[in-house]
C-alpha cells in the first residue's frame, strides 16, 4: 500500500466520524455556510494578481514537519494582503498536520479565494469546506473515477464552489469534465514523491484544449520557473513548502512577489 491510498484508508474512517458528530443540518447552520462564494477563475484571469496560490501547510508525510510555529492567520493574512491570487490551506490533521480550525480562521483574515486543500472522497467533506469558509474545493483525479469527480463536482457547484481538479498525468485528462473551472498539474509523483516540472509543461496543451485554467503545482521555489510556466500557458502556480520552510513565510512570499513583479517590470 503506497502512501496515497493509506491516506484515503484513513480519511474514509475519518470522514464517518465526522458524520456521526455534526451533522448535516448544524453545517449548513453554520454563518460562512451562507457566504458568497469567491471566484478562483475571476482572481487567476485577473492580469494585476500574481497568479500565486500560496499555501497554508505545516507538515507532509515526505518532509514531515515544515513549519509548526507560524500562526495560520498571520501567514495567510500576509499572503492576502502582498498579492496571492488565492490561498491553499491544508485540513488533513494525521498526514498534514492541518484542520478545519486553520481553513476557518484563514477565512476571517483573507480576502481572496480559498481552496481547502483535502483528499474529498465524499459529499459531506464539500459541506464541511462551505461551512467552513473555502471558496473551492481539491478533487484529486488518483483518487476517483472520472465518475465520481463528475459528480462531487457537480454537488459542489451546487453549493457556489468552484473545482480545482488535480492530475499527474496524461491519462488522468479523462477525468476533465464541464463542471471542473480549473486543472492542476501536481508535478510531485503521489506515490514516489518524486518532482518534476517538465509534467506540467507536458500537460499544458490538452489543458487548454479542454478550456480550463492551467495550474502548475509542486516544485517551484524561483521565479524563473514561473516565467517559464507562464509563458507556456499557465495562468496559476500554487506554492507552499518553499514559503512555508523559512523562518517567516510572509517575507519569503513577499520577497519572491517583489523578485517576480521584477521580472515583468
Amino acid at each position: 500500500m503506497n502512501i496515497l491510498d493509506t491516506i484515503i484508508a484513513r480519511k474514509q474512517v475519518e470522514v464517518a466520524e465526522a458524520k456521526a458528530l455534526v451533522s448535516v443540518a448544524k453545517l449548513e447552520a453554520m454563518p460562512l455556510f451562507a457566504q458568497p462564494s469567491l471566484s478562483l477563475q475571476q482572481f487567476l484571469l485577473d492580469e494585476s494578481k500574481t497568479g500565486i496560490i500560496a499555501e497554508y501547510k505545516r507538515k507532509s508525510p515526505s518532509k514531515g514537519i515544515i513549519n509548526d510555529r507560524s500562526l495560520v492567520t498571520d501567514v495567510t493574512k500576509g499572503y492576502s494582503d502582498l498579492g496571492a491570487s488565492a490561498i491553499s490551506v491544508l485540513t488533513d490533521a494525521d498526514f498534514f498536520g492541518g484542520s478545519l480550525s486553520h481553513l476557518q480562521a484563514a477565512s476571517q483574515v483573507v480576502s481572496v479565494p480559498l481552496l481547502r486543500k483535502e483528499f474529498v472522497i465524499d459529499e459531506y467533506q464539500i459541506l464541511e469546506a462551505k461551512a467552513y469558509g473555502a471558496s473551492v474545493i481539491l478533487l484529486i483525479a488518483a483518487c476517483l473515477s472520472p465518475q465520481r469527480v463528475q459528480q462531487l463536482a457537480g454537488f459542489a457547484n451546487r453549493l457556489g464552489l468552484e473545482v480545482l481538479l488535480e492530475i499527474h498525468n496524461h491519462d488522468e485528462l479523462a477525468h476533465i469534465c464541464d463542471e471542473i473551472s480549473c486543472v492542476g498539474v501536481n508535478n510531485r509523483n503521489l506515490k514516489t514523491f518524486e518532482v518534476d516540472i517538465q509534467t506540467s509543461l507536458q500537460l499544458v496543451t490538452a489543458i487548454l484544449a479542454h478550456q480550463k485554467i492551467p495550474i502548475a503545482e509542486s516544485g517551484i521555489s524561483n521565479t524563473d520557473t514561473i516565467v517559464t510556466l507562464r509563458n507556456a500557458g499557465f495562468k496559476g502556480f500554487l506554492i507552499g513548502e518553499n514559503f512555508m520552510k523559512q523562518a517567516d513565510p510572509t517575507i519569503a512570499f513577499a520577497e519572491f512577489v517583489a523578485d517576480l513583479k521584477s521580472k515583468y517590470a
